[in-house]
């Protein structure tokens, strides 16, 4: 029995449960979100680690006239040798999440690609080109190639 004068102090379930509820609410919608920025961010490392690539590109083409042989054992694709091999903006080569490769190289023209790492947060982002022209291109829906609206990278 209350002592006259006395006020209850505290939550009563019913209050504490409507915080609960309101607090999964928030969580629930703003989780997903979150997923896509942290997607989205790892995404816009590759595409710097890609353009510092292509710097690496051009500083063997100067040294050697030709874009060709920048692959790992002289090779014209593959891994390069120029260039870290995994995308180093991201993290250490343990937990990477793109691998970037040399597509194609000759004298006059090459295409790099950071294609995500399976088991990676990012194996199901699509595959990210540069081209020696400029061009840059996002397989957006993950189809295996570039399509013709996919060139840009944030489309």
């Amino acid at each position: 029995m209350a002592v006259k004068g006395s006020k209850n102090k505290g939550f009563t379930l019913i209050e504490l449960m409507i915080a609960v509820a309101i607090a999964g609410i928030l969580v629930g919608v703003g989780y997903p979100a979150y997923q896509n920025v942290i997607k989205e961010s790892y995404r816009k490392s590759a595409q710097a680690d890609l353009m510092a690539f292509a710097a690496a590109m051009e500083r063997h083409h100067t040294g050697n006239f030709s874009y060709a042989g920048a692959a790992a054992s002289g090779s014209d694709t593959g891994s390069p040798e120029v260039f870290s091999s995994w995308s180093p903006a991201s993290e250490d080569a343990a937990n990477k999440r793109y691998n970037l490769t040399i597509e194609a190289a000759n004298g006059v023209a090459y295409e790099l690609r950071a294609t995500p790492v399976s088991g990676s947060s990012q194996a199901s982002d699509g595959i990210l080109v540069y081209f020696s022209d400029g061009r840059k291109g996002w397989d957006e829906n993950n189809s295996g190639s570039v399509e013709s609206s996919e060139f840009c990278w944030s489309c």
